[in-house]
């Protein structure tokens, strides 16, 4: 199963694409320069900065075709070679990015990670990173036929609505459901303190709901963990004790190990079930799960920004 495709032809997209190596598992665009946010005008504005991410199979290949056909794209790294790159890619959350790039008479910023890193992180969540942008309506470029990494961005859906019911209460508006989706990768990040606007995840969802309910409107209906009362407008989920346990066992796997080690004292090591199981029971379940995400994302959040002082051009 594929990530369903967004509205519009995505032309002036693919363009770009056509600027760099072609090998690529997956390429999508996202952000304000692609989708409208509350307080913009009536689309997506012309002056924003549009934004890509590219997986491929083999960074040091793809990064050494690159720096031959864009070489001005790099820092002072691009001396280093393409090895050296790849090095500074794996640390942090996975991606690359060059910044403020002229290209087509806009300015890119474009994240290169490796697909075997993205399914990961897809998958276990073990950063959050891309994996939380890909929780957010995107605009697909080209995905190929890995479909290990189509399984895996499935997956990935599936745990944000997961994760999303264990944080709300028993009844919610579907926007509501988005809200908490949207607003997983920035949870614990320290940039909404510091830098982001702080309403953003608002500015997100609400013009965009239409999109969010494309991205997750098969595996709602598909989910036995909730009803949707269409009168009222309202999605109930299971909140008892078994139903919550359900929900924690099907977590990715990095958030169940941070939960773990929130709730489990050093040197009692019980069984992850059995963990859980407590958890479940604990009428601050969610806020539990809330802390494990937050553990998740700050941690790779500051490692992100820090490598951007090697990266940025």
């Amino acid at each position: 199963m594929a990530l369903p495709a967004l509205s519009s032809s995505g032309v002036k997209f693919r363009r770009v694409l056509a600027h760099f190596p072609q090998e690529l598992s997956l390429a999508f665009a996202y952000g304000s320069g692609v989708f409208r946010q509350a307080g913009d005008s009536a689309g997506p504005g012309e002056n924003n900065m549009l934004d890509f991410v590219f997986a491929v199979d083999d960074a040091v290949t793809w990064h050494m075709m690159n720096l031959t056909k864009n070489r001005s794209h790099y820092s002072f790294l691009k001396v280093l070679g393409p090895k050296q790159i790849n090095s500074v890619q794996n640390y942090g959350a996975g991606i690359y990015y060059n910044t403020l790039v002229p290209c087509n008479g806009r300015i890119i910023k474009y994240g290169v990670i490796s697909t075997d890193t993205l399914i990961d992180d897809l998958l276990h969540w073990k950063t959050l990173y891309v994996a939380g942008r890909l929780q957010k309506p995107v605009k697909i470029l080209t995905q190929n036929e890995n479909s290990k990494l189509q399984a895996a961005l499935v997956s990935n859906l599936k745990s944000a609505v997961t994760a999303a019911f264990l944080m709300l209460p028993e009844s919610f508006s579907e926007e509501d459901l988005y809200m908490q989706i949207a607003g997983l990768s920035y949870t614990g990040d320290f940039r909404m303190i510091v830098g982001e606007d702080r309403s953003k995840v608002q500015n997100i969802v609400e013009p965009n709901v239409p999109h969010f309910q494309k991205l997750y409107s098969n595996i709602l209906q598909d989910c036995p963990q909730v009803v949707y009362k269409h009168h009222l407008g309202r999605l109930e989920a299971n909140k008892s004790p078994e139903g919550q346990f359900a929900q924690l066992m099907s977590l990715p796997r990095a958030l169940q190990q941070q939960i773990t080690s929130l709730v489990d004292p050093p040197g009692k090591n019980r069984d992850v079930e059995e963990i859980l199981l407590q958890v479940a029971h604990d009428p601050d379940c969610g806020f539990v799960v809330h802390q494990g995400i937050s553990r998740i994302v700050r941690s790779s959040s500051v490692v992100q920004s820090a490598k951007t002082i090697l990266t940025a051009g």
